[in-house]
């Protein structure tokens, strides 16, 4: 069963979901952000403490959303301009021994100044024992195509980067950003210098290892990609929103849409999920 409660995080009103067990998520209405997902008894997202808390910078980790842009591969600001606006609690509901939150934003006249499309965007968070989910759905209210590209741009915690790795992206396609290289994902991705690479994403999960606990990471089909991305040390140290050792305490896993823009109908819906299970 699931408990909703309202608080304020950092000054930012949110929204909890709670479950009987324990576990817990954390979303602040500003950008329907991610804060916190915990699960048997540790914190499973990574929020950096030099986050800027003032209602207007981007919040560093958890898990924003990208949308309508992924990064800077277009006219927009970096990875689209919703994980700033203010989303509203739609809805919440029960789900056996788990629960949903649902967060909605629609375009207006602010939205108008910086992209002209209409739009309708939802966010369901859902919480079950072990497991979390986060679905991104794109309505085209308008009576033109809708192209968007962008990620959920997960966060994930570590609790020590040299010993953990990423499996599952074995002989995929690979385009390393750091080096504008293309390959072929390895077997098992490790972590000793600064990684950002996209990959075509398989049909099977993703696995995190790591000495805390191994967790799996799957995607809707809906993604063309997974991107794979830390910092490391010397960009790290760099950026004004992370503390030295950032980098050693986080991986982010995003299924995301990154070359090709996804197209929806006038009308229609698209929906895009990513889930993140606790192994045994």
């Amino acid at each position: 069963m699931a408990t909703i409660s309202h608080e304020v995080f950092q000054g930012y009103p949110c929204v909890r979901i709670t479950l009987d067990g324990g576990d817990s998520a954390l979303v602040a209405l500003h950008g329907a952000h991610v804060l916190s997902w915990t699960s048997r008894g540790r914190e499973r997202l990574y929020l950096s403490p030099g986050t800027v808390w003032d209602g207007h910078a981007a919040i560093r980790g958890g898990i924003p959303v990208c949308f309508p842009q992924f990064n800077l591969r277009g006219d927009l600001p970096r990875h689209g301009f919703v994980r700033n606006l203010p989303w509203s609690l739609d809805t919440d509901f029960a789900q056996g021994s788990g629960g949903t939150l649902r967060m909605r934003l629609a375009s207006d006249a602010a939205t108008h100044a910086l992209w002209p499309h209409d739009f309708a965007i939802s966010l369901d968070i859902s919480l079950a024992p072990g497991q979390f989910t986060i679905t991104l759905d794109v309505h085209n209210p308008g009576a033109h195509d809708l192209h968007f590209s962008g990620a959920l741009h997960t966060y994930l915690a570590v609790s020590d980067l040299p010993n953990a790795a990423l499996v599952g992206l074995a002989g995929q396609a690979e385009w390393d950003a750091v080096r504008d290289t293309h390959g072929v994902g390895a077997e098992r991705l490790q972590f000793s210098e600064r990684f950002d690479r996209v990959y075509a994403a398989p049909a099977g999960a993703l696995h995190l290892q790591d000495p805390s606990g191994p967790v799996e990471i799957s995607r809707s089909p809906s993604w063309a990609n997974w991107v794979v991305w830390n910092p490391g040390e010397e960009l790290s140290n760099t950026m004004p929103d992370l503390v030295p050792d950032s980098y050693q305490h986080m991986l982010c896993v995003e299924a995301a849409q990154v070359f090709e823009k996804i197209a929806v109908p006038p009308g229609a819906h698209w929906q895009g999920w990513q889930r993140m299970r606790l192994a045994d």
